[in-house]
C-alpha cells in the first residue's frame, strides 16, 4: 500500500511525501488507525508545527535582541520561511565532517 501525504512548506518549496508499507505493517498500521492515511498525515503535520514554533521563537528572541532589528513580523510562516536555518540533513553532515567534540 502507497499513501501519499499532501504539501508542506520547507525552504519555500511544496514537498509531497510518500511511503510504502509491506503487506504486514499496512495490516498493523490498519489495527491501530482507523485512516492509516490521515494518521500518516496528522503525524508529519504535527511534527512540522512543533518544528515552526521551535523556528519561530528561536528567531523572535533572535530579532529581539538583535539592535538592529526595527520589526519583526506578525505571520509565523513568514518569520518561519525568512529563518537563516540549516535542515538536520545539512546539520548532520556538518558533524560528521567535523568529526567528534568539534563545532562549526
Amino acid at each position: 500500500m502507497v499513501w501519499w501525504i499532501p504539501s508542506c512548506i520547507v525552504y519555500n518549496k511544496a514537498m509531497d511525501i510518500t511511503i510504502t508499507l509491506n503487506e504486514a505493517e499496512s495490516k498493523a498500521l490498519a489495527y491501530v488507525a482507523y485512516s492509516p492515511q490521515e494518521w500518516a498525515e496528522n503525524a508529519v503535520k504535527e511534527r512540522a508545527r512543533i518544528a515552526m514554533d521551535e523556528i519561530f521563537q528561536s528567531e523572535v528572541t533572535r530579532m529581539l535582541a538583535d539592535p538592529n532589528t526595527t520589526e519583526i513580523p506578525a505571520d509565523r510562516e513568514a518569520v518561519v520561511l525568512a529563518a537563516d536555518i540549516k535542515s538536520a540533513a545539512e546539520r548532520q553532515t556538518e558533524a560528521e565532517l567535523n568529526g567528534p567534540g568539534l563545532s562549526i
